[in-house]
């Protein structure tokens, strides 16, 4: 199964976002990009890709462990940013470092569960909105540009979860991986 564990923000945060992402469809070369839905919105903690069945059970208890550990954190959506021209993304304010170190948790249980994250690119917390097609190349420096005074209102993260990623396969153009929450875990150390 292929697995990446995040933090998903609330349906009022989303739906915050989703209004300040509207005016960017609207934007030129907007059709031209894969655009993310809102119930598809995370900030990956660690991608764990391809983990064997029995792996899972030792898997399973170092999250519920890693999660125990880490107190819930205040986040919220803020910005607007890109990785070059393949991908446009919003950021995240608040107790960032708090939310790192979970993320250093995660990592850590993962690797030791026999699960490794992949760490190429290490923790920059960030909610990806859309990609460009391979082929098509779009500026997106307009859109993140368009995004960067957006300040969602403050949440509290207080969730761990282990998210499946099913990959599309019916080759139809803009089909999203279609992502399953398979477990979650309170974040353990109340204020």
């Amino acid at each position: 199964m292929r697995l990446f564990v995040a933090v998903l923000p609330p349906r009022a945060a989303a739906d915050q976002l989703a209004d300040a992402v509207g005016p960017l469809r609207r934007l030129p070369d907007a059709s031209a990009l894969r655009w993310t839905t809102s119930e598809s919105w995370h900030f990956t903690l660690a991608f764990l890709g391809e983990v064997p069945e029995h792996v899972r059970p030792e898997l399973h208890e170092r999250l519920g462990r890693a999660a125990a550990r880490h107190a819930p954190c205040e986040l919220r959506l803020s910005g607007g940013g890109r990785f070059g021209d393949r991908a446009l993304w919003t950021g995240a304010d608040g107790e960032l470092t708090a939310l790192a170190a979970l993320a250093d948790s995660v990592r850590a249980a993962a690797r030791r569960a026999g699960a490794p994250a992949d760490e190429e690119h290490g923790f920059r917390p960030h909610l990806t909105l859309a990609r460009t097609h391979r082929g098509r190349p779009v500026r997106l420096r307009p859109f993140a540009d368009a995004l960067a005074a957006f300040h969602g209102a403050p949440w509290t993260a207080g969730t761990l979860c282990l998210v499946s990623s099913a990959l599309p396969h019916s080759g139809t153009p803009g089909e999203q991986p279609r992502y399953t929450t398979e477990s979650s875990w309170p974040l353990g150390r109340a204020r």
